[in-house]
């Protein structure tokens, strides 16, 4: 029986996983940035100009929504560490997207490296 952690291993062979070095080029270059992540963590912090779609969404956020549904969109996926981003970009390819990247290390390399994030303010209401 296979793990979570082997269909990580398997799916990370069939994804093209971007290094943290090239990521914020990658990004620049794409049409969308896709943070796969929990709506909490989301909202914790995450990239600049990410929109969210949690990794148990992601189908069926792509099959509704006209803006996402191009398969020659060039995306780039993050999660936390990566495994569900590669996870995301597997289901993507499978889906027919043809340009599709994650973000190797995800956001702990990403806060790691001290690059910039967003967190949203929330309205104080005192």
């Amino acid at each position: 029986m296979k793990t979570a952690h082997d269909l990580v291993a398997i799916a990370k062979t069939h994804v093209q996983e971007v290094a943290l070095e090239a990521a914020e080029d990658a990004i620049r270059e794409a049409d969308v940035l896709l943070d796969v992540r929990e709506s909490e963590e989301y909202a914790a912090g995450h990239l600049p100009g990410a929109i969210h779609v949690s990794r148990g969404l992601l189908e069926f956020k792509l099959s509704s929504s006209p803006e996402l549904s191009s398969r020659n969109l060039k995306v780039v996926l993050y999660c936390k560490t990566s495994g569900r981003a590669a996870l995301a970009a597997c289901a993507m390819h499978d889906m027919g997207y043809l340009h599709v990247k994650s973000i190797a290390g995800g956001m702990d390399a990403w806060l790691a490296a001290g690059k910039t994030i967003i967190k949203p303010q929330m309205p104080s209401f005192d």
